[in-house]
């Protein structure tokens, strides 16, 4: 590509800087503002696929995305992210990185056109992540945990990977509660309250989910860029479940799904529940002080341990525990 300056002075344009990005849309990701702009039609569409369901909730500056697609280079491998300052680097390879400017809120972003069309790919590592990165240092606590509300109070699931999270949680959604997330959650750094930010508009099961929800036994199985096996389903597919992007948290609940577990709850400090949940790496000292605040706010708010093998027995401990949080916020104390 070349250019004319004002003097008519022809200039190569190795760098890409003049290049034509005229697809351009806005979204909302999680309720914030975000302007994208790229030459390809693959990355629209993996961005409608992410964000096409939100609407503004926030008043931020927005983000900007900007995705040069070109048709050299093959599929993007597992990135390594670097961080110096206010710079994010995120490499693949020669034709797939993208660098990240935190002070200015803009990501440029250069992937081949195999990448592109990978939607699936192209959204874990660069589209999703970058936003969400971006988020979390100014407006957001990325916290390791599902979350559901009843009666506008959230309850926030933890527990390793593989305790059940996203299966009670839509558990719940199907019994009567408010989904937000599946596995993972944001707090608002603003504020006093602890207010949980969610992902309302899909969830992402095991690909053993169908054996407990036969009504998602149509959904496509397929490997996720971080190589585990799932299924993603729209929660707009499930009418009659209730969701909302942010609710105040009332409550926490580390669940201990097992074999053989006697179905039990006990309560535990909320400490012991918020270590768990905290789900960020260091973004330098700033910015962890600005989760640890948010995070702290959880620390004066009833905690339990749930206990059980069968999902029925979970969502019967979690109903009680929902129960006393509600006995304790009519009484103006803790549950």
């Amino acid at each position: 590509m070349t250019t004319h300056d004002a003097l008519g002075i022809v200039r190569p344009d190795p760098l890409l800087c003049h290049v034509d990005l005229p697809l351009r849309r806005a979204y909302q990701p999680v309720g914030f503002r975000l302007h994208l702009a790229t030459n390809s039609r693959d990355v629209i569409d993996a961005a409608d696929e992410c964000w096409r369901d939100y609407e503004p909730e926030f008043a931020c500056e927005p983000m900007e995305l900007r995705v040069v697609v070109e048709a050299e280079g093959g599929l993007a491998s597992e990135p390594s992210f670097r961080l110096q300052r206010n710079l994010l680097s995120i490499v693949s390879d020669a034709h797939n990185f993208a660098v990240v400017d935190f002070s200015t809120q803009l990501a440029c972003i250069y992937v081949s056109k195999e990448t592109a069309a990978d939607h699936n790919l192209l959204r874990w590592f660069f589209l999703e992540s970058i936003a969400y990165v971006l988020l979390a240092q100014r407006y957001l606590a990325p916290l390791h945990a599902a979350s559901i509300a009843r009666h506008g109070t959230g309850v926030l699931l933890c527990g390793a990977s593989g305790a059940g999270k996203s299966t009670l949680a839509f558990a719940a959604a199907c019994a009567g509660w408010t989904f937000l997330s599946d596995d993972c959650t944001w707090l608002l750094a603003s504020g006093s309250d602890a207010t949980a930010v969610g992902r309302p508009h899909q969830v992402r099961f095991r690909d053993d989910a169908p054996g407990l929800f036969p009504r998602l036994a149509g959904y496509a199985v397929r490997e996720r860029p971080n190589g585990k096996i799932g299924i993603e389903v729209p929660t707009r597919a499930f009418p009659e479940i209730r969701t909302a992007l942010r609710c105040r948290v009332g409550g926490l609940a580390c669940l201990d799904r097992r074999q053989g577990a006697r179905p039990a709850m006990e309560r535990v400090e909320p400490a012991e529940v918020a270590r768990q949940l905290l789900n960020s790496c260091s973004y330098g000292a700033e910015v962890d002080a600005m989760h640890e605040r948010a995070t702290r706010r959880l620390l004066d708010l009833p905690a339990c341990r749930l206990q059980y093998e069968s999902l029925e027995d979970g969502l019967r401990l979690l109903s009680e525990f929902g129960d006393a949080i509600g006995a304790g916020a009519a009484s103006g104390g803790a549950a």
